[in-house]
């Protein structure tokens, strides 16, 4: 049993729609930032912020493996049972009218959120085929330029927002000091830059608008 506090802290937590997909991720095996980050689609620094708060509260614990690489895992199931005072307090507002008015309108909104799901789909799966296609160009012309698989998860990363050292040693599951020395390496190459804390892509290599 929760006591009243950490059920709040726990709620809190659940409460984000995100987290709850972290949550249904790491049930079937413990994952790493990146494999998060790719699979639901969400940026790094988002999973990260996810992850350190979700860790701090003991809902998971994290490991590193013979590659230094740093995986989360849950550390204790988490399971919801909301019930509701009264009968009708869980019944869905619809608009006034006959039951039958109400079954269309309910049908109608349903169909309006299928057909922008499937659109959404879609466009979806024409941006997945776009980004893999950079993605292996990146990969390609990367050859000449990186040196280390390492060096190139650091660059993706960075593809997607500007992150602290924190974030990227998260991010990697390496130590801050190896980190440190490959963001040392790509600022001399000209494609990484820092301001503050935070690393970002400089120049050429920064985003572009499309």
């Amino acid at each position: 049993m929760f006591d009243d506090g950490e059920t709040s802290r726990l709620l809190d937590i659940l409460g984000n729609r995100n987290r709850r997909r972290i949550i249904d991720l790491l049930r079937q095996k413990p994952c790493f930032v990146t494999e998060i980050s790719d699979k639901l689609m969400v940026s790094p620094k988002a999973v990260i912020e996810h992850l350190q708060m979700m860790e701090e509260e003991q809902i998971l614990s994290s490991f590193h493996d013979n590659r230094r690489r740093k995986y989360y895992s849950l550390t204790r199931e988490i399971c919801i049972d909301i019930r509701y005072g009264g009968e009708d307090t869980a019944q869905a507002v619809l608009p006034g009218g006959s039951r039958e008015e109400k079954y269309l309108a309910a049908l109608s909104m349903l169909a309006r959120m299928l057909r922008t799901r499937d659109t959404l789909i879609a466009n979806l799966e024409e941006i997945e085929r776009d980004i893999d296609a950079r993605m292996d160009e990146v990969v390609r012309y990367s050859q000449d330029l990186l040196s280390s698989e390492t060096e190139m998860d650091l660059v993706l990363a960075l593809a997607h927002c500007t992150l602290s050292l924190r974030d990227l040693e998260d991010y990697t599951g390496l130590e801050a000091g190896p980190v440190e020395q490959m963001l040392q390496d790509l600022m001399v190459k000209g494609i990484v830059e820092q301001n503050g804390n935070q690393y970002m892509l400089r120049g050429p290599y920064a985003e572009q608008p499309l």
